[in-house]
C-alpha cells in the first residue's frame, strides 16, 4: 500500500520552534529511566540542554562547550530527530511516532509547535501518559509509514492528530504543509477524520480539515487564510497563474478570487520582500513587480498586498472586504490553478 508525497519538504520555522526539554526525572511509576544506557541518557540530556530562543546568558556566564558530542551549530530539527531516535529503542514494540514528532520526521513546516517531548501512539484506547522525554498517546492505529527504519503515523493520520491537539493556527500551518507534501485529498482526510470520531478536540479538527489547502507555499500564506477565515470573509484559492485572454502568462499570485477579479499577495517581512533572491538587486526586483502589478490592474484585476506586520494586526481584512464588495468590469484575462508538485511514493504497512 502506498501514499503519495512530494519530492521536497518545506524547511522548519526554527524561530517558532520551542525546544526546552527537561533533562531531569524518571520515566514512569516504576522508576524506569528513559535511557537504557549512560550514553543514551547523555544524548537525551544533550538534546534537552538547549537554551530557548531569545534566552540570554547571565553577566559573566561563558558559552558552554557542546555536550556529549553535539556540535553547537547542530540544527534544532536534527537535535529533535536525535532525541526521537534515542527514545524509541526503549519504547514497547509497535510504538508509532506520531503528532509533531511525525511531522518533524516528515520535514513538515511547523508554527509555534512545542517540541519538548517525543510524541508516540500505541494501538490501544486510552492509557496515555506524559514522561520526561515522551508523551504517549493511546488510540487505535491500524497502519503506519516506514520512514528511516521507524514506524510513523501516516500523513493523513498525522494531519488529524495535529488538528486534534495543536492550536488552530498551528494545526492549519502543519496540515497545509503535509497536504501539499503528500498530495492528500479531501476524501483521504475525511476518512481519517471519521476514524477519530469521539476523540477529544474533534470539533476543532473538523474546522481545521475544512480549512486545509495543499497549495499553500509558506507559513505566512497559511496564516493569511486563517486571518481571512477569522474575519468571516470567503476563503480564496491559492497559487494561481494569471493569463491574458489569449493565453499569455502574466504571473503567479498567492491567492485569488476569480469571479470577483481580486488577486492577493503575501510579501513576507517587507513589501515585495518575497521577490528578492540572493545576489539580486532589491530596487530592480521591486520595479519588476510594480510593472507586473500595473499590468494586472490594466487587465481589470484588483491587487491586495500585505506583509507579515499587516497580517499580525489583521489589517488586510478591511482592504480585502472592500475589494470584494467593489463592482468592477470583467477582467480581460483568466486565472488557472498552478500545478501542484509531483508527490512521491511512501511505504505504508498494516499493523
Amino acid at each position: 500500500m502506498t501514499t503519495r508525497t512530494t519530492a521536497a519538504a518545506a524547511p522548519m520555522d526554527t524561530a517558532a520552534e520551542t525546544i526546552a526539554t527537561s533533562a531531569e526525572g524518571t520515566a514512569g511509576g516504576g522508576g524506569r529511566r528513559c535511557g537504557a544506557s549512560r550514553s543514551r541518557r547523555a544524548l537525551l540530556e544533550g538534546c534537552g540542554a538547549q537554551r530557548s530562543p531569545g534566552q540570554q546568558r547571565g553577566h559573566g556566564q561563558q558559552r558552554r562547550p557542546a555536550q556529549h558530542g553535539l556540535a553547537p551549530a547542530l540544527g534544532r530539527r536534527e537535535q529533535y530527530r536525535q532525541l526521537i531516535r534515542a527514545v524509541l529503542p526503549d519504547m514497547a514494540a509497535g510504538t508509532v511516532v506520531s503528532h509533531q514528532s511525525a511531522a518533524v520526521l516528515y520535514g513538515t513546516t511547523l508554527w509555534r509547535t512545542p517540541l519538548d517531548r517525543v510524541c508516540v501512539t500505541r494501538n490501544r484506547r486510552g492509557g496515555g501518559r506524559t514522561r520526561p522525554f515522551t508523551k504517549v498517546h493511546g488510540s487505535p492505529v491500524d497502519s503506519a509509514a516506514e520512514l528511516d527504519g521507524l514506524l510513523v503515523t501516516t500523513p493523513a493520520r498525522t494531519v488529524v492528530d495535529l488538528a486534534l491537539t495543536l492550536p488552530f493556527d498551528a494545526a492549519v500551518v502543519a496540515g497545509d504543509a503535509l497536504a501539499g507534501m503528500f498530495g492528500l485529498g479531501a476524501t483521504e482526510l475525511a476518512e481519517e477524520l471519521a476514524r477519530a470520531k469521539g476523540r477529544y478536540g474533534i470539533g476543532q479538527a473538523k474546522q481545521v480539515i475544512a480549512m486545509l489547502d495543499g497549495h499553500s507555499q509558506s507559513i505566512g500564506e497559511s496564516l493569511s487564510r486563517t486571518m481571512i477565515h477569522q474575519h468571516a470573509l470567503p476563503l480564496p484559492r491559492s497559487q494561481g497563474n494569471v493569463l491574458t485572454s489569449d493565453g499569455r502568462f502574466v504571473g503567479r499570485v498567492d491567492f485569488y478570487y476569480e469571479s470577483a477579479g481580486v488577486l492577493c499577495e503575501f510579501d513576507g517581512p517587507t513589501e515585495y520582500g518575497r521577490l528578492l533572491r540572493p545576489g539580486q538587486d532589491l530596487a530592480a526586483a521591486v520595479q519588476r513587480e510594480r510593472t507586473r502589478e500595473t499590468y494586472l490592474r490594466a487587465l481589470g484585476f484588483d491587487v491586495v498586498r500585505w506583509t507579515w506586520d499587516d497580517l499580525v494586526r489583521g489589517r488586510p481584512a478591511r482592504h480585502l472586504r472592500s475589494a470584494l464588495a467593489t463592482r468592477r468590469r470583467r477582467p480581460d484575462g483568466r486565472i488557472e490553478p498552478a500545478p501542484a508538485p509531483e508527490p512521491r511514493a511512501l511505504t505504508v504497512r498494516a499493523l
